[in-house]
């Protein structure tokens, strides 16, 4: 058994919610690291941080500060957002933050770009997003990719530092969406698309299709001479498939409460949602689902490869084949830190094996 396309990881950087006051960004950061540390060992091809905002169950707000954390705490691995959401930031920033960080790790930088807020009304708001922003998406992404490579804008103005790679070649860029608007323009512009499965999984196909089938190598610095195709899916590996069982029915108890929880904390189910109690926690959870949240969480969720090592491995395997995936991006969603590196381990390590045999 092999897996036929490269492996990497989404880091959802989760906050635990019993964690001590003050502690829980600490603990996630250090998380991060080892996570990351152990994807480095097995041989998965990068990590990537994506840009949430006002959620205090994750603590990737600013991707650029984490991968400037890991990077620092390991050595070949690539890092990445995956993604900044673009309309909430100038092309010129991003330019800048991500020239850094690939002038500290050469070689090591990926950017990830997405087009949603990665937050809610008043957050953007607070955030001093234009709500149109989303509408010059395309031209932002051009604009940015100008930046990365040097040129500089009509007025001048540069990113100032820049780096580039061995190739000569800025940090790469990545399409990410979750529709077929991202598939569209990740062709039109010659850039690899990822798509974001492991949540919002029902135009996979459609948008993998049409990303291959309007791709256009276009000579823009950076972009590709054939497609490359990125599909996430959830990952749940244990040393035993009732252990795998038992951590995707905590990962679908944590997304019902993140999704359906905050409107019901004042009404019919108030004491467990915060409880740091395992046992409160997962009743009031499961009254969620039961009353219906399971409906939409099983939409989210329903591409998941669940069980040991070998079985998972079959399950991407067949996944990567099923999509047309050229690279999966593995969110590996137990429920502590420990866990989801043993996760990790367990897919990395039955893929080498196989790979060696």
């Amino acid at each position: 058994m092999s897996s036929r396309v490269p492996l990497s990881v989404l880091d959802l950087a989760p906050v635990d919610r019993r964690s001590a006051p003050g502690r829980g960004a600490r603990e996630t950061l250090a998380a991060s690291v080892e996570l990351a540390r152990a994807a480095e060992r097995h041989g998965y091809r990068r990590v990537w941080y994506a840009e949430h905002h006002s959620m205090a169950s994750i603590a990737s707000s600013a991707p650029a500060v984490l991968v400037a954390h890991v990077a620092a705490h390991t050595s070949t691995i690539r890092l990445g957002a995956g993604g900044v959401m673009l309309p909430n930031h100038a092309p010129l920033t991003i330019a800048e933050q991500f020239g850094t960080l690939a002038a500290a790790h050469p070689g090591r930088i990926d950017l990830g770009l997405g087009r949603a807020p990665g937050s809610d009304g008043a957050t953007s708001a607070a955030l001093r997003r234009d709500p149109s922003a989303a509408d010059t998406f395309p031209d932002d992404v051009l604009e940015l990719q100008d930046l990365l490579a040097g040129t500089p804008r009509p007025d001048g103005v540069r990113a100032v530092p820049l780096a580039l790679d061995d190739d000569g070649l800025p940090v790469p860029l990545y399409v990410l969406g979750s529709s077929l608007f991202g598939a569209r323009l990740a062709a039109a512009l010659g850039l690899p698309y990822a798509f974001a499965s492991h949540f919002a999984p029902d135009a996979l196909e459609q948008a993998m299709d049409l990303y291959r089938r309007e791709f256009t190598p276009n000579g823009r610095p950076g972009a590709l001479e054939a497609p490359h195709a990125i599909a996430a899916i959830n990952v749940f590996a244990a040393d035993d498939d009732a252990t795998a069982r038992e951590h995707a029915l905590a990962a679908r108890r944590q997304r019902a409460v993140a999704l359906f929880g905050r409107s019901l904390r004042r009404g019919a189910l108030p004491g467990g949602l915060d409880s740091a109690d395992d046992a409160a926690f997962d009743a009031a959870a499961d009254a969620l689902l039961d009353a219906g949240a399971s409906v939409h969480v099983e939409a989210m969720m329903r591409l998941a490869a669940v069980g040991t090592p070998d079985a998972v491995v079959a399950q991407l395997d067949a996944f990567a084949a099923r999509v047309g995936a050229d690279e999966l991006i593995t969110a590996h969603g137990a429920p502590t830190p420990q866990t989801r590196v043993r996760s990790v381990e367990l897919v990395g390590s039955a893929v080498g094996s196989a790979l060696a045999a």
